[in-house]
């Protein structure tokens, strides 16, 4: 998480005291997470090793002060940023709200009528000398039509152009203030709901039916599901639902009238229309798709949240130790690959075999694995639950019932990525892709966490929706847990491969390429402890770096 804190000078907002605020902690232990954060410590090592500083702050404590002093702090420089583009137009009132507002969001709609815009049917009108005009509807004392004729030119013709063109003025003004627009969003949020229905086009194809739940679909907003959410947006981008936020659009025209006519104002009429425009053309787009977006970040919150749990658990799986295991990646045409991986990791054999159809080599297939079983003292088969599975299970409990060997399925979610990677390549170069998938599937029953770091977490198959969610996201919060799993379990210096090694706290995947590399030349790296001296693993270590 380092890289989301960086220094930004002449801070107005004391985000230690607010953050220890909201977590209900002592400033100082947040002041001391922060500068740990600052300096480059990950959250693991800094739960673990750092204890002392932080008065014993747990993962999750020092994940959430990551997170909201990350956006704090974004939130603090965007205000700057924004102060900056406003440049001369800022006043001592705008500089007050931006310096108040507590989110992003705010600070947008701050910002909004100071951004760079397309030439708008405001900005037309504005070109044409209206907005005189339309300060006369806003102010509301003074009849409009009293003044209209002044603003008549070969550009407005008529009555009617220039109160049209001064109501549009009017109405960019209104669904820019960032008051209004807040407080629409809110009320919209409370009241609206969610329609969802199937294109009629496409309601009978069989991809359809994947969407079925949601071809006559309508909830209140606040009471959408995140998985819903998720559903329903992946159907709307295959272009199987249409989607849309209904609301009563009387009742919140109402409510912008209640916000901008003053009590007893004598000339409303032209500001009435106005308003009624700006709630139908600018206002209800512009909150649909904020409420649409505010939906989906919390469906990704929530599914990526699912991610992470379950990849902890697939990661932190027992492992089976100290057994000869024997691999099969399951396959109909091109066979079924065989990998026998030792009780270290290691590859004692491959094979490939072809007990299915189109050839049906049941025996001859049977019979080598028996052989394989016999030669090199497998104690276990592992069966990856892809294609040709229960077939092959029926394989495996023939060959059970005559050797004693139990087998097991494995969830093969991955294996094809990893054959592919550079990893694979590294360790098998000379062994075809095909195989490298049978050698994962015997090895993650071996070591789970070992062998599952050397693949990208999102093919690791773990949670709905991977495509769907914000990548980015998702991708730091995967990477997040296998470095907390690693950091949880540890790893053996000596054997275990680059690619977990990386995950350790103060490593990073350079040395562990080092370390590796080292070892492999060097021999082992030996840490001594009680009265054996450490020169030796600090001579190493010395040299590692220094390489």
């Amino acid at each position: 998480m380092a890289p989301f804190f960086r220094r930004i000078g002449g801070l107005k907002l004391d985000i230690i005291g607010l953050v220890a605020s909201e977590l209900k902690i002592k400033k100082e232990q947040v002041e001391a997470t922060v500068s740990l954060l600052d300096e480059g410590a990950t959250i693991p090592f800094i739960a673990r090793y750092r204890k002392e500083k932080t008065g014993s702050l747990d993962e999750t404590y020092i994940r959430d002060i990551s997170e909201r002093v990350g956006y704090l702090r974004t939130l603090e420089a965007r205000k700057e940023e924004v102060i900056r583009l406003i440049g001369d137009k800022l006043t001592p009132e705008i500089e007050a709200n931006i310096k108040e507002a507590t989110t992003l969001q705010a600070v947008e709609d701050i910002y909004l009528p100071f951004r760079p815009k397309r030439r708008t049917r405001a900005t037309i009108a504005r070109e044409k000398g209206l907005e005189p005009l339309a300060n006369i509807i806003l102010e509301q004392m003074e009849d409009p039509l009293n003044h209209v004729e002044e603003f008549l030119s070969e550009e407005v013709e008529t009555i009617d152009d220039a109160l049209g063109g001064a109501r549009d003025i009017v109405a960019e003004i209104v669904s820019e203030d960032f008051k209004t627009r807040e407080w629409m969003r809110r009320i919209t949020r409370r009241s609206a709901e969610l329609e969802v229905n199937v294109v009629e086009k496409k309601k009978n194809l069989p991809e359809a039916k994947t969407y079925q739940n949601y071809f006559e679909f309508k909830i209140p907003l606040k009471n959408v599901a995140p998985h819903q959410v998720l559903a329903i947006n992946r159907g709307e981008k295959e272009e199987f639902l249409t989607v849309k936020i209904t609301v009563d659009s009387n009742s919140l025209i109402q409510s912008l009238k209640a916000l901008w006519l003053k009590t007893d104002a004598p000339h409303t009429e032209q500001l009435e229309l106005a308003l009624a425009d700006c709630y139908t053309r600018l206002l209800a787009p512009a909150i649909e798709r904020d409420l649409r977006r505010e939906m989906t970040e919390g469906g990704d919150k929530q599914a990526i949240s699912v991610f992470q749990e379950n990849l902890r658990h697939l990661l932190l799986q027992s492992p089976v130790r100290g057994k000869v295991v024997l691999g099969l990646d399951p396959g109909y045409r091109t066979g079924t690959k065989v990998a026998v991986v030792g009780s270290l990791g290691d590859l004692l054999a491959t094979d490939t075999i072809y007990p299915h159809q189109p050839q049906n080599r049941w025996d001859e297939s049977k019979a080598k694995l028996i052989e394989l079983i016999k030669e090199y003292k497998v104690d276990l088969i592992t069966i990856g639950n892809g294609t040709a599975s229960r077939e092959t299970e029926a394989l495996a409990s023939e060959i059970a019932q005559e050797t004693d060997v139990a087998f097991a399925i494995v969830s093969e979610a991955g294996a094809s990525v990893y054959s592919a990677s550079e990893i694979a390549k590294e360790e098998f170069p000379d062994l075809d892709v095909s195989l490298r998938g049978a050698i994962s599937i015997a090895r993650r029953i071996q070591d789970p966490l070992s062998e599952l770091v050397k693949i990208d977490p999102k093919s690791i198959g773990v949670g709905q929706y991977q495509h769907d969610v914000n990548q980015k996201e998702l991708s730091e919060a995967l990477d997040y847990v296998v470095e907390s799993a690693v950091n949880h379990v540890g790893v053996e210096l000596n054997t275990a491969s680059w690619s977990l090694l990386q995950y350790v706290s103060g490593i990073n995947k350079t040395i562990a390429q080092r370390i590796v590399a080292y070892t492999r030349t060097e021999g082992p790296i030996f840490l001594s402890i009680g009265n054996n001296p450490l020169s030796y693993s600090f001579i190493n270590a010395t040299y590692i770096l220094q390489k």
